[in-house]
């Protein structure tokens, strides 16, 4: 049977997200990568914060709050592209801790998108992080080398990898 739905979404989003330093100021980062291998145009992102409150009036209710973005945009995502939130005075994660994520039962919502240059269609998927899936501390491993004659290696076994800040990122290389 033919499917005719065109082309599918394929992107693959690291297991965690971290909370490390970015240029000298604590940041909530997602790694995400393009498995189609092939270019998406006007590819944006969008990272949703919900957690549970309770209103002065003691209703118990779900809110939403969207994550202002480094850069929400990505005019040609070919490989690999790292979301950054700043955690600054007018985050709505300014302050927190895990446990106060925990007791909220929040959870991190990222959608991406863009349109596949090969067939014009716009492709678009979504992941959710609970409080749990956050590393605090933590950042990505590096996984972009040169190799010897010039080219760029991009290393997915770690593509999940984290390790905790401070720590050399090619920790645990044999």
């Amino acid at each position: 049977m033919r499917d005719d739905r065109g082309p599918r979404a394929r992107f693959v989003f690291a297991e965690k997200a971290t909370v490390t330093m970015h240029d000298g100021q604590p940041a909530l980062t997602i790694r995400v990568a393009n498995a189609r291998h092939n270019t998406l145009s006007n590819a944006s992102a969008a990272l949703w914060l919900i957690r549970a409150e309770q209103t002065a009036e003691g209703q118990h209710l779900r809110r939403y709050y969207q994550l202002k973005l480094l850069r929400q945009e990505n005019p040609v995502f070919v490989l690999t592209w790292t979301i950054f939130h700043v955690i600054d005075q007018t985050s709505p994660l300014f302050g927190l801790s895990a446990e106060d994520l925990a007791s909220t039962d929040a959870v991190l919502v990222l959608t991406v998108g863009g349109i596949d240059d090969n067939s014009a269609h716009a492709l678009r998927a979504r992941k959710g992080y609970s409080h749990n899936d956050i590393a605090w501390q933590h950042r990505y491993v590096d996984i972009m080398t040169v190799t010897a004659d010039g080219r760029l290696f991009i290393d997915y076994a770690r593509f999940h990898d984290v390790t905790p800040d401070g720590v050399s990122a090619n920790a645990g290389d044999g």
